[in-house]
């Protein structure tokens, strides 16, 4: 799927249940970006995998755990989570994550 100019909306959302849902925006071997849609209270549960993540609050609040710690971050935030760490979300005010993976998840395609 490696596209240099990619439209919103030429990607359907892909519904994952409990009030979340995905878009697979664009990715290559080594690169993914993955835009997450939260309804208020919509818990992303604890998980890890191998994957490197970097995200970016694009809309609402969230409190995001990594490691056992959780903070508060709102629209404009980032959180870095590295290989293995444990972390999840729950959101606070219906929002939007931008999550980046690399390499790319070969289970969201």
């Amino acid at each position: 799927m490696t596209r240099t100019l990619i439209a919103d909306q030429s990607i359907e959302w892909t519904d994952l249940g409990a009030g979340i849902r995905r878009k697979v925006m664009a990715y290559d071997d080594q690169m993914m970006i993955v835009k997450v849609d939260f309804d208020l209270g919509a818990v992303g549960s604890l998980h890890h995998h191998p994957h490197t993540q970097a995200s970016y609050v694009s809309k609402g609040v969230f409190d995001i755990t990594i490691d056992g710690k959780t903070q508060r971050l709102a629209a404009g935030d980032v959180y870095f989570v590295p290989s293995g760490e444990v972390h999840g979300a729950v959101c606070i005010e219906k929002g939007e994550l931008i999550d980046v993976f690399t390499p790319m998840r070969e289970d969201f395609v």
